[in-house]
């Protein structure tokens, strides 16, 4: 007889709980911890100078450092203390600024930033013997590694820019009086979505009111983008727009776009957001890099913020036709060990709050 197995239930920390770790120097810095690095759920993690071009992407398995891939795979080891041009195309490896040193019970996942994803810079965190992108085991003690390909764009990196962030779990440990609470987390989820099946999928947007215009599409050939730099580039030298008649677009094989959902997201204190990985049923292409929303993302006690999901779009190997209102993904909601302390939107200056179809912050408004 098979043994049942009880689920271990994981609630994310939110920024108080995240100093804490820092205090506990469970979070160690190469240099000095900037005060806008924490996020309501989340913190960023920072480029440090040590780079390499590499020959491929890797995970290290169970028995390895990154070190001896880094032997194996380098091409070329690169300073980014000055800057330095990531080509479109390549694979590079950067170590991080940031050291954990985790708690037996908790555990840590990373992701894109949300500029990054809109960048078409595919960005993935990599640890000693990790078996997986992005996740860090309960317990891990040692260095992070960035893996970066852009895909649509050569960037210039520096030394201390963010490209990805890093939210952290622990074990749930419920006692009777804590039910209660449980079951009104429980109602807030299920009602957090404007126009949401019970599935929590979201659909694709082909209509503005405004003009024909519904997304953009990367160029193929384009000067290179300063990761620095913010409010400065012209769209129209980085992207074509997307116009529908009809209410319906097709993807070109390769080609990446920035779309928008057709729900408007609402993400309460209580909870943090993500976007499901894509899946293959559905069509072929990917939806969305980054997909994580902090807590307060889209929010206000007095009313939605009316903030839509934009999505990162990427066409496989045949064209693929995309109409308004088709599913293309679904939201998963995680319940916060605590309300944060910092809210997105309300309490630190956010790029993204009330959102419609918006590229990333370097280009202008």
């Amino acid at each position: 007889m098979l043994k049942k197995i009880a689920k271990v239930t994981r609630s994310v920390l939110p920024s108080q709980e995240i100093r804490k770790l820092i205090l506990d120097e469970a979070i160690t810095f190469e240099t000095p911890l900037k005060q806008n690095q924490i996020q309501p759920s989340s913190i960023d993690l920072r480029l440090s100078s040590k780079a390499w071009r590499m020959r491929a992407s890797f995970l290290p398995g169970k028995i390895q450092k990154v070190g001896a891939w880094i032997d194996q795979l380098a091409m070329q080891e690169i300073d980014l203390s000055q800057g330095y041009i990531l080509e479109k195309g390549s694979v590079y490896l950067v170590q991080l600024q940031e050291n954990l040193k985790l708690p037996k019970h908790v555990e840590a996942l990373a992701n894109a930033k949300s500029s990054t994803g809109r960048l078409d810079l595919f960005t993935r965190l990599i640890t000693d013997y990790g078996t997986e992108f992005d996740r860090v085991n309960a317990g891990y003690s040692g260095p992070l590694y960035a893996e970066i390909a852009p895909n649509s764009f050569s960037v210039l990196a520096k030394r201390g820019i963010a490209l990805n962030q890093i939210r952290f779990k622990t074990r749930d440990n419920f006692k009777a009086q804590d039910r209660e609470e449980a079951q009104k987390v429980k109602k807030i989820e299920e009602r957090t979505i404007n126009n949401l099946t019970p599935a929590q999928t979201f659909s694709i947007n082909l209509k503005n009111r405004y003009s024909n215009v519904v997304g953009y599409r990367a160029k193929p050939h384009t000067d290179l983008i300063d990761l620095e730099k913010t409010n400065f580039y012209e769209k129209e030298d980085f992207w074509e727009p997307v116009t529908t008649k009809f209410n319906k677009i097709v993807l070109d094989p390769g080609a990446f776009y920035i779309l928008s959902s057709q729900e408007y997201v609402s993400v309460p204190p209580q909870l943090a957001a993500e976007m499901a990985p894509y899946l293959s049923i559905i069509g072929e292409f990917r939806v969305h890099y980054a997909g994580f929303f902090d807590p307060g993302f889209g929010y206000s006690s007095s009313g939605k913020q009316n903030s839509r999901a934009v999505l990162e779009v990427r066409c496989h190997e045949t064209p693929f036709v995309l109409e308004h209102g088709q599913t293309v993904g679904q939201l998963i909601f995680e319940k916060m060990l605590e309300v944060p302390d910092l809210l997105y939107g309300k309490d630190l200056k956010s790029n993204y709050q009330g959102q419609g179809l918006k590229l990333s912050k370097h280009f202008k408004n």
